[in-house]
Order: C-alpha cells, then structure tokens, then sequence
C-alpha cells in the first residue's frame, strides 16, 4: 500500500523550500548605475540596493548592517587566508587558523569566532589588548590581525602600534588594515605632545586638556571625536604616503592597497583615499 504526499504540508514546505535555493542559485551580483544587486560576504544574505546607498560607512546589507568596509576587511581576510573571496558563512572550520581583532564590529567578529581561532579584543574591557604596550608572550603568535578604524585613536607616538602589531605576526602572516586617510604628502597629528591628559566638558562644549613630558599645559579647545562628543577621540588624521612609512619602519615587507571592487559582494571605492590594505609580514608567502 502506497501513500500519495504530494499535497501535504510537509511536501510543499519541502517544495518551497527547494524552490527557494534553485531561486537563489540562479541568482547573480549585478552593478549598474542606478541600483546594485550582491551577496553580502558577512553574513551571505543577498542584498539589492540604489547605488548611492553603496558608501564607505553606510550600511548597505539589512540583514547584518555591512557596510562597504566591512564587507572589504572580510573579502581581503578571507582571500588571503584561503586565495579567494568568500562569504564568512562559508567558510570551512579552521581552528589552525589563529588571529585576533582590535575593536573589530561584531558582525563579522562573531561569524569568524565561529570557524577560526580567533578572538575580538579591546582596549578597555575584556579580552583586553592594548596594542602599544603587547605582552610578550604573544609576540609571533598569530596568523592575522584586523585592525579596523583603529590607529587613528592610538596615543602617539603611533609608531609603536605599527611595531608591534607587526611583532605579534607570525613570518607568514597579514595585517588586514583600514583608516580614514588623505593623498596629502603627510600625517597629520592633531595632539603630538599629548601625555597626561583628559577629557573635560563644559556647558555642552569639550576640551582635551594636556600636560607634556616635560610638564608643559596644553589645552585644546573643540577635539575631534568618531562617535559623538565624548566619544572616541582622534588623534590623527592619516596620509597614504605616511600609512606606507610606517608599515616599513615597521619591518612589514609589503604592502597592498586593495582598490579594486569587487561587484559580487557589493565592494565599490568610487574615491582614491580611505581604501583598505593588507600588510604583507613577508613577500614570499
């Protein structure tokens, strides 16, 4: 005795379900002028969006909140890691893999905690790191490091930074690397004595009030904040040239600025300055 279940609620979730991956399958990242249709790389959501919504810091995906430069960290990690783009989804189980995130947003933070070594630390809670002043015992110890709209906030001299992040590398491995930054021929510091300071708010305006190494009173009135007042301050604002300085005083050996789009995952760069880099521990990889 035979039982027909084709019109059962079963089947036709089956059915639907089935329908829908064809229907995805058959889908294709297209970029036009007027709208932009991809696969977000974070969270693998398929995202379709005007144009203009495509920016740097604009959240373009509404399933995780991706923006352009997320979806970048996440392509260059994910290409170096494993020679080519892919949605963190995606990826196989690699506990070998080991890496850490300075601050890094949780969107994809959590989605490579779950297939890599890899944890998420902060400056002022739990993991904590403070990436000018490393412990040795972590030196050489890892494959990646993502520091994401980070060493614009970093104490001067920012030089220490830059070494020891690239201290922290294994001899194969990337520093996958994104700051606000100018074609201006160099760096500019906003607070370049900055010592023993803090933060003091006044009738609704701020000011950074300093004393230097050699016991001098600076005050800065009206300090530029990411966030909001009160928030995280910057200290700097980068030029590319002075980026491409430091990684080599550094000791890293090269360089990569990664301008290229990338359609596929909604990765576009319509202007030359602010784009993300990976930082090569070595060449012959």
């Amino acid at each position: 005795m035979t039982t027909d279940h084709s019109h059962s609620p079963l089947s036709s979730r089956f059915s639907g379900a089935l329908q829908k991956v064809a229907h995805l399958a058959r889908r294709r990242p297209e970029f036009g002028p007027e709208r932009a249709d991809f696969r977000c790389n974070v969270c693998g959501g398929w995202c379709s969006v005007r144009a203009t919504q495509l920016g740097r810091e604009l959240a373009s995906c509404r399933r995780c909140g991706s923006t352009v430069r997320t979806r970048a960290i996440a392509h260059l990690l994910t290409t170096e890691l494993f020679g080519r783009g892919m949605a963190l989804p995606d990826l196989p189980l690699r506990r070998d893999l080991v890496g850490i995130g300075l601050s890094d947003a949780r969107n994809y933070a959590d989605r490579l905690a779950a297939k890599l070594s890899y944890t998420n630390t902060f400056k002022h809670k739990d993991p904590r790191l403070d990436i000018t002043a490393v412990p040795a015992n972590l030196i050489a110890r890892y494959d990646f490091i993502i520091a994401s709209e980070v060493f614009e906030h970093v104490v001067p001299p920012v030089s220490r930074a830059f070494a020891n992040v690239r201290r922290l590398l294994k001899p194969h491995g990337v520093l996958i690397f994104s700051v606000p930054y100018t074609l201006e021929p160099q760096t500019r510091e906003h607070y370049p004595e900055l010592h023993d300071y803090r933060l003091v708010e006044s009738g609704g305006r701020w000011r950074l009030e300093n004393r230097t190494a050699d016991g001098r009173t600076q005050i800065f009135t009206d300090p530029l904040f990411h966030g909001g007042p009160g928030s995280t301050l910057e200290m700097r604002l980068f030029s590319r040239s002075g980026l491409i300085d430091e990684f080599s005083a550094a000791g890293f050996a090269g360089v990569r600025i990664a301008e290229e789009p990338q359609p596929d995952f909604g990765i576009y760069w319509p202007e030359p300055w602010s784009i993300p880099m990976v930082a090569y521990a070595k060449l012959d990889r």
